[in-house]
């Protein structure tokens, strides 16, 4: 058995349980003072404060956290890891104040990156989102969520799906998957809508599911992609082979997917920067998770989500990077942090919460990770930092010390 103990740990600060942390609930975190972590194998086997008894003749890895934070690994419950080419030439266009929508029309957004991504082979992405992944893991990120949706035909939205299930299997990072073919509609089926949903319901869905390419399934459900109607056929047959609900609702207009997500039971539902008061409400009835992306309305210079309502009414709120070519292309979870606190008025604990405990549950694995706390996968970050306070006051530097993912120290 291999082990390893982690002592002298001035603050550990983690959320407990395993299922998602809300309202008040959400900035209840455990302070343990002068501690320390013991792991056996890829588990969390003790925990405690003061010296390790057995300390002078441990007989595994001993790393020495020196009085500084340690917290669980970070969490991004929503991405668009898998892409072909990027979208800088887009930056320009936005601040000549053209909008995502008028972008998309005329063949840019998502379909650029379609287009360049059925294009790549599969190596070619499989190396790309490594790289991405390095990074991603350098900056405290330990489980990460990757969506399709850059093929929008059976034999591409495999492709991204497998290049996710290869890097699961040789990258430190957990990978979790979802199904995102409903992402946009194709150039060659604008008249044929219904065709295409049907393609996605018919021919996709039942492959994937069959082929245990995904555990999730999303739809943008936005004006002038899916609407509620569309977007509530295509997850509730994902439900019937097993795929579970995800939506990208609220994003620019509301049109009801927050509503949707309430309705259906989805796990999550993303976005959300203008969710009205009735998604609030739907969605802490159906005990839907807000998955927010704050550095994707700092990216934008668009509106950051009702964060705070979201709580208040007992919403479990998330956050991730969404990762992406265009409107996010960011692979920094502490600059989440940092906008969580600065944005949406979050406090430090229940951020910590929204990027560990919260994100975990949004991607259904709260069972195994996202806190600290005995049974649980090891995955720990060391923080340059004495606090959590530090962490979330601290902006544009990488604080991450060590990163231990599965009882093993990566960085």
């Amino acid at each position: 058995m291999k082990k390893m103990l982690i002592k002298n740990i001035g603050i550990l600060a983690t959320a407990e349980g395993r299922q998602a942390r809300r309202g008040a609930e959400q900035g209840k975190i455990r302070l343990y003072k002068n501690a320390w972590i013991l792991l056996e194998d890829d588990e969390i086997a003790e925990i405690g404060t003061g010296k390790y008894q057995y300390q002078n003749d441990f007989d595994g890895e001993v790393l020495d956290a020196e009085g500084r934070l340690v917290t669980p690994g970070l969490v991004d419950a929503h991405t668009h890891l898998v892409f072909g080419g990027w979208r800088q030439n887009e930056l320009g266009l936005k601040m000549h104040g053209v909008s995502y929508l008028e972008i998309l029309a005329n063949g840019g957004g998502i379909l650029s990156t379609v287009e360049n991504t059925r294009e790549a082979s599969l190596e070619e992405l499989m190396d790309k989102a490594e790289k991405a992944l390095d990074e991603m893991l350098k900056f405290g990120t330990t489980t990460c969520e990757a969506k399709s949706g850059y093929g929008l035909n059976l034999e591409h939205e495999l492709k991204q799906l497998k290049v996710v299930r290869e890097l699961n299997r040789r990258h430190p990072i957990d990978l979790i998957s979802t199904f995102l073919g409903a992402h946009a509609i194709p150039v060659d089926y604008k008249k044929e809508r219904e065709e295409f949903i049907r393609q996605i319901c018919e021919d996709m869905i039942p492959i994937i599911a069959e082929e245990k390419l995904a555990q999730f399934c999303d739809v943008f459900c936005e004006t002038g992609v899916f609407t509620v109607e569309e977007a509530r056929r295509i997850l509730e047959t994902g439900k019937k082979y097993g795929l579970i609900p995800k939506i990208h609702a609220d994003e620019i207009e509301a049109i009801g997917g927050s509503q949707l997500a309430g309705n259906i039971g989805a796990i999550s539902a993303e976005h959300l920067i203008v969710c009205p008061l009735e998604g609030i409400e739907q969605m802490a009835k159906g005990g839907t998770i807000a998955c927010l992306l704050p550095a994707t309305s700092f990216y934008l210079g668009a509106n950051y989500a009702p964060a705070r309502e979201m709580i208040q009414r007992g919403v479990p709120v998330a956050m991730a990077t969404d990762f992406n070519p265009g409107s996010c292309p960011c692979l920094n979870l502490q600059l989440v942090i940092n906008l969580g606190c600065l944005k949406y008025r979050m406090t430090p604990e229940e951020v910590l919460t929204a990027v560990t405990l919260n994100a975990a549950a949004a991607i259904g694995v709260a069972d195994r990770i996202g806190t600290i706390e005995i049974g649980k996968k090891g995955d720990l970050i060391i923080w340059e930092a004495p606090d959590l306070d530090y962490i979330c006051y601290r902006l544009g530097s990488d604080l991450v010390r060590n990163v231990v993912k599965a009882g093993k120290k990566i960085r």
